[in-house]
């Protein structure tokens, strides 16, 4: 067996695995890179890999770090099957359509100034059609059932607790006599946290190939600190008349925050404020929610049947117009803004920061992990100026942190996703983690099981099992 690393090897974007084995070509996720701007330009025009050659491609969810580069597949002449859950199936439908459009607006948008100042324009990764081909070829399972991607290749999902459909990736690849089990984590999430069920535990497996994005760090912070900071916030954007923007992924944080808000709001721990979902892929990502109720704790399935639509208050507005979206710019607080992307790295968010960030009354709230080298990353580490769509901006805004939001699962929790798989795996490839985030989870594993072989991969290194 033959395994290869195209992204997320030291960094945490652009999931792309690669499985030569059992006569077939198999790639775990296709995910979008998201960084430098020629740095990222480039590994999403080149994936690293011959494209035509791949029979099959199995993605662990829908967030664009795993997905987003899926239509490139298509335009590169990609010709078999995604195998993804029913909720992936449908979320990753919504995001890529919409990750189209947005390249195309704003290629749009920047090319306006690149022709003036004579530089070649820029293309989008793919277009709205090659999405359209790439979803037609959309095969969706059910968690726990297995099924058959190529002759001598069988796989699985297992629920990863993480985002509405994410799973984990089970494969079973015959060889002459013996055959060998991978188990690719995706992106897990905790336990114990709002609307989504717990994540399963594992099966057993031979190769683990497991997330690292919170590898050296625990998750302190605990909700009733969190609503504190909340309800601090509320008071200080009404008192000063000022807005907080929410950069925040349009599926699976954007849904957490409204519900975790309606609470607090009925818990009488704040006023209700206006609440502007400022993104028509979050309000398509809400109306998937609604139909998946089957992947929700009992809570929120609860909360389905008996009070109705938790994802809807009189105090909460779904934008969606160009319109709407430029009218918020000009409108004075108190209101809160939630836009995607998560790491301001394009989409409405970036207008709202360029209208909002040299005011000091306002607040940018950060709910999700930043990415080295994205604007959002810029903003957690208090950059006094950041680039906006290119144009060095003077950062007056307060910037505050909720970690508590993260879905991630910290380092205790990867440690204990290992520890249940029973016989323990003989190798184990740690990938989706800044190196510092990689190596220190590795280190641990090794400390904790002695005996086992374990790697953190370069990124493009391949290794013979």
């Amino acid at each position: 067996m033959r395994l290869s690393f195209h992204g997320a090897a030291r960094s945490v974007t652009g999931s792309r695995h690669l499985i030569q084995a059992a006569g077939a070509r198999i790639l775990l996720d296709c995910g979008m890179f998201q960084g430098r701007r020629q740095e990222a330009d480039r590994r999403n025009r080149d994936l690293g890999f011959d494209v035509k050659s791949l029979d099959a491609v199995l993605v662990s969810h829908a967030h664009i770090d795993h997905s987003g580069s899926i239509p490139t597949l298509a335009k590169h002449g990609f010709s078999g099957n995604v195998y993804l859950t029913d909720g992936t199936g449908d979320l990753t439908q919504v995001l890529l359509e919409d990750s189209a459009r947005l390249q195309e607006h704003d290629c749009e948008y920047v090319n306006r100034k690149e022709r003036r100042r004579g530089r070649q324009c820029r293309l989008p990764y793919y277009t709205m059609n090659d999405v359209r081909k790439i979803t037609r070829r959309f095969v969706s399972a059910r968690y726990g059932e297995s099924f058959r991607v190529r002759p001598r290749v069988k796989a699985s999902f297992h629920d990863a607790g993480h985002i509405l459909g994410s799973a984990a990736i089970h494969l079973t690849l015959a060889g002459r006599g013996s055959s060998t089990t991978v188990l690719f984590s995706g992106d897990l999430g905790r336990k114990r946290m709002p609307m989504l069920r717990d994540p399963e535990t594992p099966p057993p497996c031979d190769v683990l190939i497991i997330e690292s994005t919170y590898g050296d760090r625990l998750h302190t912070e605990v909700w009733e600190s969190t609503k504190q900071t909340v309800q601090e916030l509320v008071t200080h954007a009404r008192a000063y008349r000022s807005k907080i923007i929410v950069p925040a992924f349009a599926v699976g944080r954007t849904q957490d925050l409204v519900m975790r808000i309606k609470e607090l709001v009925k818990e009488g721990r704040i006023e209700p404020l206006p609440i502007y979902i400022d993104s028509p892929l979050a309000t398509r990502a809400t109306e998937v929610f609604r139909r998946h109720p089957e992947c929700y704790d009992a809570e929120t399935y609860k909360t389905f049947t008996s009070e109705g639509d938790p994802f809807a208050a009189r105090f909460i507005h779904y934008v969606s117009s160009v319109k709407e979206s430029m009218q918020l710019n000009t409108q004075t607080g108190p209101c809160m803004i939630i836009a995607a992307s998560g790491m301001c790295e394009g989409g409405r968010i970036l207008h709202h920061l360029k209208h909002a960030i040299q005011d000091e009354a306002n607040i940018i709230l950060i709910v999700g992990f930043q990415a080295e080298h994205t604007l959002g990353r810029k903003l957690v580490e208090e950059w006094d100026t950041v680039p906006i769509f290119g144009v060095p901006t003077p950062r007056r805004a307060r910037v505050v942190r909720l970690n508590s939001l993260s879905a991630h699962a910290d380092r205790n929790d990867l440690l204990a996703y290992l520890r249940a798989i029973s016989p323990p795996p003989a190798k184990v490839f740690v990938v989706h983690g800044e190196e510092r985030q990689s190596l220190s989870l590795a280190a641990a594993i090794r400390a904790e099981q002695a005996g086992m072989e374990v790697c953190v991969p370069d990124p493009g290194a391949t290794y013979e099992l």
